[in-house]
C-alpha cells in the first residue's frame, strides 16, 4: 500500500492565487467589513418620532395660540387647531412691542456678542491647551470659578460701572460686559486640546511662526467645527438674555425679550398677543439656524472624524 493513494489533507488555510486575482479576492474581504452600515430598526423610528414631536409642540402651540383671540386661548380645552388671526395677531404684536426697533437691536447685541466670544474664547482656549506659560492652571482655575458666581452678584456694581461710563440705556452697557465667556474659553480649551496635534504647533515653530501666526494658519482651520458651535449657542443665548438688558435699557431701547414685556402690561393680557410676540422673536433664530443648520452640524461630524 502506498501514500499516493489517499489525499493529504492539512488544516492550514488555501493561498488566493497571485497577481490580479489576488488583489480583488483581498477587496472583496476588506469592502464589505469597511462599508457596512448599521440599520436603525423600527423601535429606534418610534423613539425619535416622539422626541421630534415633543420637540416641535411648544412652537406648534405658540403658533396656535397666536393665531386665535384671548377668549379662545382661555376656554377648556384649548385649541388646537390654528385660527384665523394669526396675521393680525402679528401685526398687531409688531406694532405695540416696537418689534423692529427691538430686532435690529437684539441683532446687533447678539451679534456682536457671538463673534466676540468665539474669537476671545479661541485664543484663550489655544493659550491655556497648547502654550505653555507660568501661572497657567492657576489661571484656568481662576476663570473655571467664575462660572460659579451667580450673574446675579454682580447687577448693582456693574450698573454702577454702566452709569460711571455713561452708557445707561445704551446697547454697549449690554454687550461689553459678555464680551466673552468663561464657557466658551473652558469649551474651546477641552476641543483645542484633544483635536489639536501638538506635532502642527511645534511644525510651525520650526518653520519661524509666532504664535499669532500659528493661531491663525493652523488653529483656525482646526477649531472652526467648535467655533461654529459656540457661535449658535452664544448667539441663541444673548438673543434670549432678559435679565441684564431689562435691568439696563429702557423701552425706547430694548431687545427683543425686553420689548415683549410690554405687550403683557396692562390689567387684562392677551395672551394671543403676547404668543404673537413670542413668536415673531423666535422666527428669526428658526431662519437662521434652517440656513446655517446643516453647516453647523457637517463642521461637527468633521471635527469629530478628525479627533
Amino acid at each position: 500500500m502506498t501514500t499516493e493513494s489517499f489525499p493529504v489533507r492539512t488544516n492550514a488555510p488555501a493561498r488566493p492565487s497571485s497577481g490580479r486575482h489576488a488583489a480583488r479576492g483581498r477587496l472583496r474581504l476588506f469592502v464589505p467589513r469597511a462599508g457596512r452600515q448599521h440599520h436603525a430598526g423600527p423601535l429606534a423610528y418610534v423613539l425619535l418620532a416622539i422626541t421630534a414631536i415633543l420637540s416641535i409642540f411648544p412652537l406648534y402651540w405658540t403658533m396656535v395660540a397666536a393665531s386665535t383671540d384671548n377668549t379662545r386661548v382661555s376656554e377648556t380645552p384649548p385649541p388646537f387647531l390654528p385660527g384665523p388671526n394669526l396675521f393680525s395677531n402679528l401685526a398687531r404684536a409688531w406694532d405695540e412691542a416696537a418689534m423692529g426697533k427691538a430686532m435690529i437691536n437684539s441683532t446687533i447685541v447678539a451679534g456682536v456678542i457671538a463673534l466676540s466670544t468665539v474669537m476671545f474664547a479661541t485664543l484663550a482656549g489655544f493659550a491655556f491647551a497648547k502654550l505653555r506659560f507660568k501661572g497657567r492652571n492657576v489661571l484656568l482655575m481662576l476663570v473655571i470659578g467664575t462660572m460659579m458666581v451667580p450673574p446675579q452678584l454682580g447687577v448693582v456694581p456693574l450698573f454702577m460701572m454702566m452709569s460711571e461710563l455713561g452708557w445707561s440705556q445704551q446697547l454697549p452697557a449690554v454687550i461689553f460686559p459678555t464680551l466673552v465667556s468663561a464657557v466658551g474659553v473652558f469649551f474651546m480649551r477641552q476641543y483645542l486640546s484633544e483635536a489639536l496635534p501638538d506635532e502642527l504647533v511645534e511644525a510651525g515653530r520650526v518653520d519661524g511662526a509666532h504664535s499669532l501666526r500659528i493661531f491663525w494658519s493652523i488653529v483656525l482651520p482646526v477649531a472652526r467645527p467648535a467655533m461654529a458651535v459656540l457661535f449658535m449657542i452664544t448667539f441663541v443665548h444673548a438673543w434670549n438674555d432678559f435679565f441684564w438688558p431689562f435691568v439696563v435699557l429702557d423701552m425706547t431701547n430694548p431687545t427683543v425679550p425686553v420689548a415683549l414685556t410690554q405687550l403683557s402690561a396692562g390689567y387684562v393680557r392677551d395672551q394671543s398677543l403676547i404668543m404673537a410676540g413670542a413668536l415673531l422673536g423666535t422666527l428669526p433664530l428658526l431662519v437662521m439656524f434652517i440656513i446655517f443648520g446643516r453647516q453647523i452640524v457637517s463642521g461637527i461630524m468633521a471635527g469629530a472624524v478628525k479627533g
